[in-house]
């Protein structure tokens, strides 16, 4: 298996140097292009994790439906964005949300004035809203592992003790691992607890962090503890996946 500390490494990279790109010039990338325009997008209009994690599901989840290359996949990551606020009852405005991804896709434009431009885009989105529904066949109820994340990191603060909880981020680290999973379409093939697992897991090998009384055995894992049915190579596959994702990152200038 790969170095796990090369992850964090890539993070820190890519904290250090967020230049911003220019998504007309980047391919599909497998889903991961739309997705990061999903979050970037997103955190400009300040939704909440679950609303843009929901919006990166759909989008993948669509995309596994149809034949990518007849749907412009930033008109369809806009639309998701703007069901998934519905969905998750943190309703982004439409008007926001052409603005926003109008900005994003052309840098250092201005808000689009309500003319024939606007109406287009927004009679776009709402039609792309639509199509998608359909081809998901209305199911765009989403159980995420942030739920079982929270539950799990929330017993292992007592367990490790609040010494060592404080002193090492593995909360926002495991979150962080977990958002950024969200760019690649293989979320999509786990179950949600198993992803919040080895999210958890990632973080603890980055920092060395070991659990106590827990001997590393096959059959005595820490996870065995929240999950019973996750499989060690099952478990190690997942943050290999995750890993990969950091390897789609684009190169910029």
């Amino acid at each position: 298996m790969k170095d796990v500390i090369d992850v964090m490494e890539l993070q820190r990279e890519r904290n250090k140097r967020i230049t911003p790109v220019d998504y007309r010039n980047l391919d599909f990338n497998g889903g991961f292009t739309p997705a990061r325009f999903i979050f970037e997008c997103g955190m400009k209009l300040q939704g909440q994790p679950l609303t843009l994690a929901t919006a990166a599901i759909l989008m993948h989840k669509f995309f596994k439906e149809v034949e990518q290359s007849k749907y412009d996949c930033f008109l369809i990551a806009a639309s998701t964005l703007y069901l998934a606020g519905k969905v998750k009852d943190d309703p982004l405005k439409i008007r926001d949300i052409i603005n926003v991804a109008h900005n994003t896709l052309h840098r250092g434009s201005s808000p689009l004035e309500i003319g024939d431009e606007y109406w287009s885009m927004r009679d776009a989105i709402v039609q792309a809203e639509l199509l998608i529904m359909r081809v998901l066949k209305f199911e765009v109820s989403i159980t995420h592992p942030h739920k079982y994340m929270l539950h799990y990191l929330r017993s292992m603060e007592a367990w490790l003790g609040k010494d060592t909880w404080g002193q090492v981020p593995i909360a926002r680290t495991s979150a962080a691992f977990l958002q950024d999973f969200h760019h690649d379409p293989s979320i999509l093939d786990y179950q949600p607890q198993h992803v919040a697992v080895a999210c958890i897991s990632l973080a603890l090998q980055c920092y060395g962090v070991r659990l106590p009384l827990i001997e590393d055995k096959d059959d005595e894992t820490w996870y065995s503890v929240f999950v019973k049915d996750l499989q060690k190579d099952k478990h190690w596959e997942i943050m290999e996946k995750i890993m990969d994702t950091y390897n789609r990152e684009p190169e910029t200038a």
